[in-house]
């Protein structure tokens, strides 16, 4: 499915692009620390520890202010007192309001953003590649049916539609044995991975409309081509017609929107957590929603999350960029990109 030729743009476009080598490695490194979650983060992210609460980080100290009594003269008296928290390389990205260190949520909220934004995005694919295909290759009514069907779900903003649709559904989720816990070698570590099913349902419905347009307009393209009408002369079924000429030949602008909208899914993953409609406490937008009331004091708590949303989403977009300049014949050399 994959030509020469299209491999030799991708390496060629890769060797001349900083930014795609930056996304390439981030995303990487994203991966890997998602991936060895339990092996790599230093401390178990759903300890506490109050006594270590609202622990600056590395480099920054922070001042709080502590009442205290005290018997002065006989007399019991209320001291207040302001006092510097410093940092501790114990906790290289400060602690929560409970002591809960903030690197190691970061770490492990990576699993869920990434799996919710690669599982959200792959059923989106497969249904939107799906309607889109049959609505391009049939046409008529069956390409008035799918596709005012997709035009009622772009009928209302993501955001709204997805609460809407995660109130109706109930707030579903899964817990996935950890591989490394089970096999004794992070055995401090959490026993399972909380899975949100239903924001990932929910992304799936909100963004496969997109697919779905971009398939049809490509499989209208592809089947009106004289190869595709010669396999029908001699016989071809529909299904064969689209496994073997017109979904092959549809792939590239498919692959393209699907690394971007990974990002999106991200951002709306984490969006669902910080409404509380994720079920899942260990999640990027759920730790922002813990820091947000804390801005002025412990700024650190809604910050590092935000840092790596950012940097994820950043990441995929390069990706984006890099697949969509190399496999686009319409992006001429130096144009696109960030």
């Amino acid at each position: 499915m994959v030509s020469g030729r299209t491999l030799r743009n991708l390496v060629a476009e890769f060797k001349g692009s900083l930014l795609a080598k930056v996304g390439v490695v981030l995303l990487l490194v994203i991966l890997l620390v998602a991936t060895f979650a339990p092996l790599i983060a230093p401390h178990d992210p759903t300890d506490t520890e109050l006594e270590n609460s609202r622990l600056p980080p590395l480099g920054f100290s922070a001042t709080e202010n502590q009442t205290t009594s005290q018997m002065v003269d006989g007399e019991l008296q209320i001291v207040d007192e302001t006092v510097q928290i410093n940092a501790t390389a114990t906790h290289p990205l400060g602690t929560d309001t409970v002591g809960r260190d903030m690197l190691s949520r970061a770490i492990f909220g990576a699993r869920t953003s990434l799996l919710v934004g690669l599982i959200g995005t792959g059923l989106a694919v497969l249904v939107g590649v799906s309607v889109g295909m049959a609505a391009g290759y049939y046409g008529g009514r069956v390409d008035d049916a799918l596709m005012r069907s997709a035009d009622v779900f772009l009928a209302f903003p993501s955001l709204v539609f997805a609460v809407s649709l995660v109130g109706l559904l109930g707030t579903q989720s899964w817990e996935i044995p950890d591989p490394f816990v089970a096999a004794g070698l992070a055995p401090e570590m959490p026993e399972t991975t909380v899975l949100p099913g239903t924001v990932i349902l929910v992304v799936a419905l909100v963004n496969w409309v997109w697919f779905a347009r971009v398939a049809r307009g490509e499989a209208l393209s592809v089947t009106n081509e004289e190869y595709v009408k010669a396999a029908r002369s001699l016989g071809a079924s529909d299904w064969r017609i689209i496994r073997q000429h017109v979904l092959p030949n549809s792939m590239t602008p498919i692959l393209v929107l699907a690394t971007i909208q990974v990002a999106a899914v991200i951002l709306l993953e984490s969006s669902l957590s910080f409404l509380g409609f994720s079920g899942a406490n260990l999640s990027w937008g759920f730790d922002i929603a813990q820091g947000r009331d804390n801005l002025a004091t412990a700024w650190w708590i809604a910050t590092m999350p935000g840092i790596a949303i950012v940097l994820a989403v950043i990441a995929v977009n390069l990706i984006g960029d890099w697949l969509r300049d190399a496999l686009d014949p319409d992006v001429g050399q130096g144009e696109g990109g960030v």
